[in-house]
């Protein structure tokens, strides 16, 4: 017999309910459709309670829990977190961003040590290096965004987290500049986790939670930026660290070695308790099919071998427009059928997601002003290193320490403004306001950058005196703030409006990995874009740092024009009011997918 208290008590749902609570949530209508369209009216809610404790089988009916769910979501509760889930994808995703980042510290110094490289070219190559990495993810997210939406997340996930740890390997023993640039391509080609992480995060959330999962995301990335460049930078060793004063072959092995470790690391709790997110439980084969579809896919991809026998069909369901989940028999059948013939089925029978479908209005602008915005965002972090460390009047002379410690007071920004202030704003605003302000922010960031202060309080050709670097330091200061809290806010804000402006969670993983791939671009080109307008600056006499950061705040501003075409209350949080968007209702007539 159940305690007296369990009545009041809320069930936490499981990742299946969850992802059948979420559905609805990546609709195209503006407004919920009938929940019961094709089936009988739902228990009312004292039903609910009776056939939730009835003794049958200990368990709550299906019917019941649906009604549950629906009653839940009609009243804006907000659905619990998947905690579980949610760690260990914080724990994929700071293994990754600590390996990643722990490269930038020694890279040019590593670069320097490279045979016919002059001193003078040590900045092109280190981006050249840089670059190489981008542009193999630019070729090749899209393409594990798709195959994750066939075989499924996990597998994606678990094979690119060890080839990375292998590449780590293999990069620690570099010693020529095409070995660095091949090893940087290679793991390029094969990380696409970062989107996969995202696609995860929309399906284990709905609407009423996401934006509290999807806030932790960046902090996560922020605080990769600060464990990866430590290890980069204290675990380079000149000298055998167990020899002192015998030369090390290679000097940079270890941060690599320690890379590759929590990669390894990560690749077995991901093996162990990453669920897959994709499908509900026993619409999927075995992991270990899944796994063997993949590799088999990948070799007859590059060679001329038969497709796999499996890939996930990604029939869209025959439902009416107005009716916002599938059939569930016909749902089981199709499934069923789907496993019954997976040996006779090849993959080119199988129906895709069409064009149309992902590439509408609002994915369109969302992934246009999204190349626009990582392009920004990058061009600032490179621009930023090279203006503050070149020597007046096109830089401000400051020192690698100095530069270390204003980058770290923007990291901590980072952290302080995504736990404390996002959360709310975002309530406030909404995504689409937020995301725009992020964009504003680069244009005004953009623009106040060459305007900061001199040591000397003058033109920087004078010694420096304390009122010129208190000036310089509040200045500069300033500008961080502003250029951090726009990038934090709006890439979170990106991501969001990127996951709900999925149709279906057919093409989310498509989707994410097409944001992905764009985001890769912008990259890829921004070190070199950056790199080529600051070495043309050099050249013009007065104030020839604006050139640089006058083209990014321009491009900036394309993006913050393009982003108002983006419209759609489907794009929202769940009980986010929209108010007074075009002055009225408009905005609530559009369907999240700009059709």
């Amino acid at each position: 017999m159940a305690p007296p208290n369990d009545e009041t008590r809320p069930l936490k749902p499981s990742l299946r309910q969850r992802q059948s609570s979420t559905t609805p949530h990546y609709q195209t209508f503006p407004t919920a459709p009938p929940r019961n369209a094709g089936r009988p009216p739902p228990p009312t809610k004292k039903d609910s309670k009776s056939q939730l404790h009835r003794p049958s089988n200990g368990t709550p009916s299906r019917s019941s829990s649906t009604s549950s769910r629906s009653s839940s979501t009609s009243s804006h509760d907000e659905t619990p977190l998947p905690k579980g889930q949610l760690a260990i994808l914080a724990v994929i995703a700071l293994a990754e961003q600590t390996a990643l980042n722990s490269i930038s510290p020694y890279l040019p110094s590593m670069a320097s040590t490279f045979p016919d490289i002059k001193e003078s070219e040590i900045g092109l190559y280190v981006g050249l290096i840089a670059s190489a990495f981008a542009l193999a993810q630019f070729a090749t997210n899209f393409l594990w965004g798709w195959l994750s939406d066939r075989i499924g997340r996990k597998p994606i996930v678990l094979t690119g987290t060890i080839l990375t740890a292998a590449c780590f390997m293999a990069f620690g023993f570099c010693r020529t500049l095409w070995q660095a640039i091949l090893v940087q391509l290679m793991m390029g080609l094969v990380n696409g986790n970062q989107g996969v992480i995202s696609t995860c995060l929309g399906e284990i959330t709905d609407r009423s939670n996401q934006s509290r999962a999807f806030t932790y995301l960046p902090v996560i990335y922020g605080l990769g930026g600060i464990t990866g460049p430590l290890v980069g930078g204290l675990l380079v060793f000149q000298d055998k660290p167990f020899q002192p004063g015998v030369p090390n072959p290679y000097p940079y092995l270890w941060p690599n070695v320690f890379a590759a470790l929590v990669l390894v690391i990560d690749f077995v709790l991901t093996a162990i308790f990453l669920e897959e997110s994709l499908g509900p439980e026993g619409e999927l084969p075995p992991l270990k099919k899944r796994m063997k579809s993949l590799f088999s896919w990948i070799w007859q991809f590059s060679g001329d071998s038969q497709r796999p026998t499996y890939t996930r069909p990604t029939t869209p369901s025959k439902s009416r427009p107005g009716e916002s989940n599938p059939l569930l028999s016909s749902a089981s059948s199709t499934a069923s059928e789907a496993d019954s013939d997976v040996s006779s089925t090849n993959s080119t029978d199988l129906p895709h997601p069409e064009t149309h479908t992902v590439l509408n209005r609002n994915t369109l602008l969302l992934l246009s002003t999204y190349l626009l915005f990582q392009l920004s965002n990058i061009a600032y972090n490179s621009l930023y290193p090279i203006f503050s460390g070149s020597s007046p009047p096109i830089g401000r002379s400051l020192s690698p320490e100095e530069i270390g410690t204003s980058l770290a007071f923007a990291g901590a920004i980072t952290i302080v403004f995504q736990v404390g202030v996002f959360g709310y704003m975002r309530d406030r605003l909404g995504n689409k306001t937020t995301y725009r302000l992020g964009l504003a922010g680069f244009v005004v960031s953009f623009g106040l950058m060459p305007w900061v202060g001199y040591k000397d309080g003058k033109d920087g050709s004078g010694s420096p005196t304390t009122k010129g670097k208190i000036f310089l330091w509040a200045e500069l200061g300033g500008v961080l703030i502003i250029k951090t809290v726009a990038s934090v806010g709006g890439l979170t804000s990106a991501l969001l409006l990127i996951t709900n402006s999925a149709p279906s969670h057919a093409v989310l993983g498509t989707l994410n990995g097409l944001a992905q791939t764009l985001s890769a671009a912008g990259r890829a080109l921004g070190p070199l874009m950056s790199g080529a307008l600051f070495s043309a600056a050099t050249r013009v006499k007065t104030k020839g740092e604006a050139l640089a950061f006058g083209v990014f705040a321009g491009i900036a501003f394309v993006g913050l024009g393009m982003s108002f075409g983006i419209r759609g209350k489907g794009l929202e949080a769940e009980g986010w009011s929209e108010q007074g968007e075009n002055g009225s209702q408009d905005g609530d007539e559009e369907s999240a997918d700009g059709r």
